[in-house]
C-alpha cells in the first residue's frame, strides 16, 4: 500500500477547505521574512497555499510543486479563475527543473518532493503544508533546503500530528483485523512525523533560528459520518485504493461505526473533531 501515490480527489478535500486553511495562516503569519523574489510551496495541492504565498509576496516568482495530475489542475484552474493571468504565465510542467520565469508570475510543476533541491542560496521560502508527512524520510532534506535560501530566508511547513488519534488508530486497527488484513500489507513508514522537539534540534543543526509549535483545533464539523468525510479525502484514500470496488462499502461501513463512537454528535448537530498539528520556521540568518 503507497499512500504517497494514492490518487486524490480534489474536490473532496476541499470541502473542508476552510478548516484546512486554519493552521496555514497561522504558518504563514509566523514567517519572518519580509521581502521574498522567490517562493515555493511543496506539495501544493489545490493551490490554496500558494494563492496566500501570492498575496504576502506579491512581487515574488512563486512555484507550486506537486505530484498529482488532479490536484495541480485544480490549482491551475483556480489560479485562472482569480487571477485571470494577471500576475504572468501559469504553466503546468513536468519534472523539477526551473527556469527564470518574471517576476510576480505562478508557475505549477509536477515533481515529486524527493526530487526537488534548490541551487544553493537561491530562493527566500520554502513552503509546505500539510504535505511533508507523506514522504518517507523528509527530514532527511532539511539540510539541502536551508542551503538553498538566501540570507533571511525561511523554510516552514506544517504537519499533522495527531497520527494516535481515534481517525488514524481505529483505521489502522480495521485493516489489521483478521477480515481485513490480508489486504493491506503490515507497516507503512510513510505517514510518520517526527515530535515538535526532534523537529527543533534536526533544524537547528542546519538553520541559525528555529520556531516550533503545536496547535490542536477543535474542528465542529455537521452532516452525516463528518469525521468519515474528512478522511476520506486524506488518510482514508491509501486503503481505499488498495481494495476492489466491491470490498469498498463494506470496509467503509466498518469504519464509519467505529467512528460514531469514537466523535459523537454533539447535541448542537456538530461533532468535534480535534486535530493537533506540529509547525516548524527555520530561518537562514542574514
Amino acid at each position: 500500500m503507497n499512500k504517497h501515490h494514492a490518487r486524490w480527489e480534489p474536490d473532496r478535500y476541499l470541502r473542508y477547505e476552510g478548516e484546512r486553511q486554519r493552521p496555514l495562516l497561522e504558518l504563514l503569519a509566523r514567517i519572518p521574512t519580509l521581502d521574498a523574489r522567490s517562493v515555493v510551496d511543496l506539495g501544493c495541492g489545490t493551490g490554496a497555499g500558494t494563492a496566500m504565498l501570492c498575496e504576502r509576496w506579491p512581487e515574488a516568482v512563486v512555484v507550486g510543486i506537486d505530484s498529482s495530475d488532479e490536484m495541480l489542475s485544480k490549482a491551475l484552474a483556480r489560479k485562472q479563475a482569480e487571477s485571470g493571468h494577471s500576475r504572468g504565465e501559469l504553466m503546468l510542467r513536468d519534472g523539477p527543473a526551473l527556469s527564470a520565469p518574471p517576476r510576480g508570475s505562478v508557475s505549477f510543476v509536477k515533481a515529486d518532493i524527493l526530487s526537488w533541491t534548490p541551487e544553493p542560496s537561491t530562493v527566500d521560502v520554502i513552503f509546505s503544508n500539510a504535505a511533508l508527512h507523506w514522504i518517507p524520510g523528509h527530514e532527511g532534506l532539511f539540510g539541502s533546503w536551508v542551503e538553498g535560501l538566501r540570507k533571511g530566508g525561511a523554510l516552514a511547513f506544517q504537519v499533522p500530528g495527531n497520527f494516535d488519534a481515534p481517525s488514524h488508530t481505529l483505521l489502522a486497527d480495521l485493516a489489521n483485523s483478521a477480515e481485513w488484513r490480508q489486504r493491506f500489507p503490515a507497516g507503512d513508514p510513510a505517514n510518520k512525523v517526527r515530535s515538535p522537539s526532534e523537529y527543533y534540534r534536526l533544524l537547528r543543526r542546519v538553520a541559525e533560528d528555529v520556531d516550533v509549535w503545536e496547535t490542536t483545533y477543535y474542528h465542529r464539523l455537521r452532516g452525516d459520518d463528518p469525521v468519515f468525510d474528512w478522511v476520506s479525502a486524506t488518510a482514508l484514500r491509501p486503503y481505499v485504493e488498495a481494495l476492489s470496488a466491491e470490498e469498498r462499502p463494506t470496509f467503509a461501513e466498518s469504519y464509519k461505526g467505529l467512528l460514531r463512537v469514537a466523535y459523537p454528535r454533539e447535541p448542537s448537530g456538530e461533532t468535534l473533531f480535534p486535530f493537533r498539528r506540529i509547525f516548524a520556521v527555520a530561518t537562514r540568518s542574514r
